[in-house]
């Protein structure tokens, strides 16, 4: 990825920013070599599915999103969270309405509110 398309993470680690939306990150305590086996699983398991709906096979479908979730978990995006301190899972809020909202807001990525002037035609 490159720096205009690598998401913004926040400061602890935990999450990705897209769409101000938080994603909970992998877990960084992952080997490099699991984590790269996960992220395998993961992209056969993305394959399979487009393949299954393209061929219309319900169970394959079913199969292959399982195959999915279970790669998920096991790189930390999903199921019990991997951070120990005991903190809350903000995983798919608005990160506006999280404890990062201040923090969003400072670093400049947040969205500017819309102008408040009268639109054109309209005086």
């Amino acid at each position: 990825m490159t720096a205009a398309t690598t998401p913004l993470t926040t400061p602890d680690g935990r999450y990705l920013i897209v769409r101000e939306r938080l994603w909970r990150a992998s877990n960084p305590h992952l080997s490099e070599e699991v984590r790269a086996a996960l992220v395998s699983a993961l992209m056969d398991a993305r394959r399979a599915v487009k393949a299954a709906k393209r061929d219309d096979d319900a169970q394959r479908l079913l199969a292959a999103r399982g195959a999915a979730d279970a790669a998920k978990v096991a790189l930390g995006e999903r199921g019990a969270v991997w951070w120990t301190d005991g903190a809350k899972d903000f995983n798919r809020h608005l990160v506006k309405n999280t404890p990062y909202a201040a923090w969003f807001a400072a670093s400049g990525h947040a969205p500017r509110p819309a102008s408040v002037d009268t639109p054109a035609g309209l005086n």
